[in-house]
């Protein structure tokens, strides 16, 4: 009998103090993310909470938002459920853009401070999403906003990382970005090898004969 109760004792324990029981969850309204995504999102929001300090939201909703919608008012909403210093990142899929087209989607990132806005690069964020979301491929629609939303926390977390010095160990590489790099290091050696053979290299001969 004792024995049982001690059985007991140590299930319910292990129970309390499961990482799943106390990780905290950062999405704060979900119309259309799998339970493998908020999984993901979760993981990484935890890891970037516990070695920066700083919260990361999501709320991915599919309101159909009129053109010129406030998302910094409509954020507001959820202030009970956030954490100081935060950012929230909004993906609004449904969100009209004009009055004249049909092309529906917005992307909001909202920090709690200019402090916090000067952790990340917005456009990197937003276009680390908008890159998978809007690519063509045989992916469905829902996939595609579920890895977009996905890429774009990774993004966003290993921004705010990066400028706290902190390596992330749970974000997704960012393949577009390390494409851009790849890239820009091709420029640099292009211009380089230009600079040298056009101007540097004709000048070395010109000397070297007079």
């Amino acid at each position: 009998m004792l024995n049982m109760f001690k059985f007991r004792k140590a299930i319910l324990l292990a129970f309390l103090f499961s990482p799943f029981l106390n990780a905290s969850s950062f999405i704060l309204k979900n119309d259309n993310l799998k339970p493998e995504a908020i999984e993901l999102i979760n993981k990484m929001g935890n890891e970037l909470l516990t070695k920066t300090t700083i919260n990361a939201y999501i709320i991915s909703t599919n309101e159909a938002f009129p053109v010129g919608f406030n998302l910094v008012e409509y954020s507001q909403k959820f202030n009970d459920k956030m954490n100081k210093p935060n950012v929230l990142y909004i993906f609004a899929p449904n969100a009209l853009i004009t009055p004249k087209s049909d092309i529906t989607g917005r992307v909001g990132i909202i920090p709690s401070s200019k402090d916090i806005a000067q952790l990340y690069d917005y456009s990197d964020v937003r276009d680390a999403g908008l890159n998978v979301i809007t690519v063509k491929d045989k992916n469905s629609k829902e996939d595609k906003e579920n890895i977009g939303v996905v890429q774009a926390y990774s993004e966003l977390a290993d921004n705010i990382a990066d400028s706290k010095k902190v390596e992330m160990e749970t974000t997704i590489p960012n393949d577009t970005r390390t494409l851009i790099s790849i890239l820009r290091v091709i420029v640099v050696i292009g211009l380089i090898l230009v600079t040298w053979i056009y101007l540097i290299r004709p000048l070395v001969i010109r000397e070297k004969n007079d």
